[in-house]
């Protein structure tokens, strides 16, 4: 995922968390970086959703899967 927030004051990974808490119908408490904070690539942990129900959303948000119009 990108992000349009720059990478300094920790506004990026703040976005990250928005877009990833908002994306998955999460509370932003319950998306935590837990390696990567200063990385272009993290990890992150989340609360409250089991795997592959966290598989199943993103596919839906991404559209894959989908026929084309």
């Amino acid at each position: 995922m990108r992000v349009a927030a720059p990478p300094e004051d920790g506004k990026a990974n703040d976005a990250v968390v928005r877009l990833l808490a908002d994306t998955l119908a999460l509370h932003e408490r319950d998306v935590r970086i837990v390696s990567g904070r200063t990385s272009r690539d993290k990890i992150v942990a989340l609360a409250g959703l089991r795997p592959e129900e966290i598989e199943r959303r993103l596919a839906e948000a991404s559209g894959a899967g989908e026929e084309p119009n």
